[in-house]
Formats: structure tokens, C-alpha cells, sequence
């Protein structure tokens, strides 16, 4: 996919975005961060963050990854709001914290200054029976995908799948990546991954943890370093209570 131009530079972590203003024959160019000058968390060399004149036919378009090319997406049959965008957001947390919103379909990666780049997310029964504060301590590309046993309990036919686990590639249930939440030494067994059902995204389904459109969980993939913070919401913040 080629990359999107946009007036917003990467930039390595904790480094600060100031304007800079370059003459070349008479034309001023001028490369700005999100809000003026600020600084916004993340690996080096992410991608641009969306703006207005983000392409988003490109970024939802196959993506050739490796040995795999993850289908389309047709994002127009969506809702916009679960487009991949920067939005205002207001937290308490820190910038570079990710913020699950199970009940709203969200996935929020903060930026600061009152800003987040919002994804939309598919969470299934396992996703709202768990809430709190873990860690991103394991990465995953191509992940292999292994039932837990309750799957298998109810689908005895997944028993095949425990030992070797379902390989990787288009129809693997964890999609193209998978980022395993942990708090402290325990693994949490819940995952922010990709889907090959992209139907389900703004959706509550069966048993999916978090999941995302491929194109999305390898655009925040590439965002997030290992032991980022997420926090999944224990009630809707859009409740009065």
C-alpha cells in the first residue's frame, strides 16, 4: 500500500514535533504535528496519523503482508465511525495508553492533548466478562491460533487444534497479528488481534476477545511497543451511573 502523505511526521517516542518551515524555490512547506507543537507517543517510523484528506480507499485496499495479502475491506458498508480516525478523547491516562470501550465498539490509543486515535472493534462475551488495567507483553505476527479449552469443550472437533495450534494465514481466527495482554506474570488469555470475519467489527460476537480489521490491527501494530498499557472499561462511559 503506498504510503499516505500527510502534513503529520512520525516521530520517534517522547520526541518533541516542533513546525519547521523549508524554502526551495520561493514554495513554503511546512511539516506541523497534531496540534501545533506537541509530542505523541509510539515506535519510530509509524505511519502518518489519519487527517482529513486521508485515503482511506488505500489503507482499507488488499494488503499484500508477507506470504499473505489480507483481503479488502469494504469500509463504506460501515458505520464512519468505526473507520480508523483521530478523534477528541478526554482521559486521566497517559499518552500511548490503549482504552478498550467494549461497550461502544472502540479502541481508543491515546495521543494527549485531548486526542486518540479511535479504532472500531468487534468484543465477543469473553471480552465483556473481563475488565482492568494488563500489558502488551507478547507481539505477534501471523499469530498460530490455539482454542482455549472451554472452545474445545463446547466444539470438541477444535481438540485437533490444541497441541500444534491453527497455523497462521487468511482463515486463522487471530488474523494478522495478535498483541497477548498480561498482568504481571500471568497471561490474561485475552488478545487484541485481527479477524477474517470482517462483518463482525461494531459488532458483540460469540468469542473473539478484541478484534479488528486487519489493515487496522497492523496499522496500531506497528504503533505500540511491547508493555503498553491497556485499560478495558468495567461500564459503559456513556451511562449516567
Amino acid at each position: 500500500m503506498k504510503r499516505q502523505k500527510s502534513p503529520f511526521e512520525p516521530v520517534q517516542q517522547g520526541r518533541l514535533v516542533a513546525r519547521r518551515t523549508l524554502l526551495a524555490g520561493g514554495l513554503v512547506l511546512a511539516a506541523v504535528s497534531l496540534a501545533g507543537c506537541q509530542t505523541y507517543p509510539g515506535l519510530p517510523d509509524q505511519a502518518d496519523l489519519p487527517d482529513e484528506e486521508f485515503d482511506y480507499a488505500a489503507a482499507y485496499a488488499a494488503l499484500p503482508d508477507g506470504d499473505y495479502t489480507w483481503p479488502a475491506i469494504n469500509y463504506k458498508n460501515f458505520d464512519q465511525k468505526y473507520w480508523r480516525q483521530v478523534v477528541e478523547y478526554k482521559t486521566r491516562e497517559r499518552p500511548g495508553t490503549i482504552i478498550v470501550d467494549p461497550y461502544n465498539n472502540f479502541l481508543y490509543w491515546t495521543l494527549g492533548n485531548n486526542k486518540a486515535l479511535r479504532y472500531g472493534i468487534g468484543v465477543g462475551k469473553a471480552g465483556f466478562a473481563w475488565s482492568g488495567e494488563a500489558l502488551i507483553r507478547v507481539k505477534r505476527e501471523h499469530p498460530i491460533w490455539r482454542p482455549p479449552r472451554e472452545m474445545i469443550a463446547r466444539k470438541p472437533s477444535l481438540e485437533r487444534y490444541w497441541e500444534k495450534g491453527y497455523p497462521a494465514g487468511l482463515k486463522n481466527p487471530l488474523g494478522a497479528r495478535a498483541m497477548d495482554l498480561w498482568q504481571g506474570a500471568t497471561d490474561t488469555l485475552y488478545r487484541i488481534h485481527g479477524t477474517n470475519q470482517p462483518n463482525s467489527i461494531g459488532k458483540s460476537v460469540s468469542s473473539g476477545c478484541i478484534r479488528m480489521w486487519q489493515q487496522d490491527v497492523i496499522d496500531l501494530f506497528s504503533r505500540v511497543p511491547l508493555r503498553t498499557k491497556v485499560v478495558v472499561l468495567s461500564k459503559d462511559p456513556n451511562s449516567e451511573a
